[in-house]
């Protein structure tokens, strides 16, 4: 699909409105700061510092900011003050320990972020006035992993196999138990979770991800050794998954009805591609390269195939994916070629944002 083919946010909701976007130094959050941007939010950060050579400070997201605060989510009192003192009227929370590998290693840091971290944020935004919509983004993987033949659908049980897993689907426990006591009034920000499959696109750093690994691999002339290439997943470009945020909060701030409690973005169920299709359709787009498979793969469990229906959030939203994967390989690419070539990581994320939002963005 092209990306003419598919609506984008609405401009004129978000410009001026004030936004707060937790998790704003990581890849999404970053993204999603330059996205909100472009359609003319007022965007306040909050998050810990950014990792080294980090996509916030490529791309110079700080320089677009209204606030740029750091506050660690799992500090109660710093958190509601930063809170009160944006006064945001959208809250889009992505901070998150947000890998399944870190989440093995220190899984009390993973509870206590993912967990306790959006308990204490739910608190902060529970008697905020000028508060219309609280979106927590959680993950494709917090359903229980029970094999079944179909995608998962968002009524499906919630489980999670390793804590980083588990720990959102604590965290949709949290949403829900908060939804249901403080945010159920008509007179009360709307709550809802946000379950995205694995997203890709330029300027991912973070260690023991696909692509990320293999731009690594393929700029230091080696191969890319696959733990596990015949594992599926519901690929998908970041900005297909933020569009998708941005609706939904539209609708959550608009005060539409009937809206569910959570919602599915993912690709089309018919995408089905494993880790080393994704792979070698890579390197075939970087134009060299090769993966290889590890005789034993090394490392924690991992589920092997995950695909989500996002069959709700195109019915009832009428959203759907801008780019198939091909295309999201092939965006992914051409921004980490023309980045190595020496453009400005800012100047690429505009283009392939205004690309995607579509002409006169």
């Amino acid at each position: 699909m092209s990306p003419a083919a598919a609506a984008a946010p609405n401009a004129a909701f978000w410009a001026s409105r004030r936004v707060l976007v937790t998790g704003h130094t990581g890849f999404k959050g970053s993204w999603l700061s330059w996205m909100l941007h472009a359609l003319g939010a007022e965007v306040h950060g909050l998050a810990l510092a950014p990792e080294p050579d980090s996509l916030f400070d490529m791309a110079e997201v700080a320089s677009i900011l209204a606030s740029d605060l750091r506050v660690d989510i799992r500090q109660p009192e710093r958190l509601a003050q930063a809170v009160a003192d944006c006064r945001p009227q959208v809250v889009l929370h992505l901070a998150a320990q947000a890998l399944v590998r870190v989440g093995y290693e220190d899984p009390l840091g993973t509870y206590d972020t993912n967990v306790q971290g959006t308990a204490n944020l739910l608190q902060a935004c529970r008697d905020r006035a000028d508060l219309q919509a609280v979106l927590v983004v959680t993950t494709d993987k917090v359903y229980r992993d029970e094999r079944q033949p179909w995608p998962y659908r968002e009524t499906d049980p919630l489980g999670g196999h390793d804590p980083y897993s588990n720990s959102k689907a604590c965290a949709e426990l949290v949403v829900q138990a908060f939804r249901g006591s403080y945010f159920s009034g008509d007179a009360r920000p709307r709550l809802v979770t946000a379950r995205a499959g694995n997203v890709i696109g330029g300027g991912d750093r973070c260690r023991d991800r696909l692509l990320p690994d293999l731009f690594r691999a393929l700029r230091a002339g080696r191969p890319l050794a696959l733990r596990h290439p015949h594992a599926t997943r519901p690929w998908q470009h970041v900005l297909d998954a933020l569009s998708g945020y941005l609706v939904l909060a539209e609708a959550m701030a608009g005060g539409r009805a009937g809206l569910a409690p959570a919602y599915n973005f993912g690709p089309s169920v018919d995408e089905i591609w494993s880790v080393a299709d994704v792979a070698r359709q890579a390197c075939h787009q970087w134009g060299g390269g090769d993966v290889v498979t590890l005789a034993a793969p090394d490392g924690p469990h991992e589920s092997l195939h995950l695909r989500l229906d996002a069959s709700l959030a195109r019915q009832s939203l009428g959203w759907q994916p801008r780019l198939d994967t091909r295309q999201a390989i092939a965006w992914t690419v051409d921004w980490e070629r023309q980045l190595f070539a020496g453009q400005p990581a800012h100047a690429l994320m505009q283009a392939q944002i205004r690309a995607h939002l579509g002409p006169g963005r």
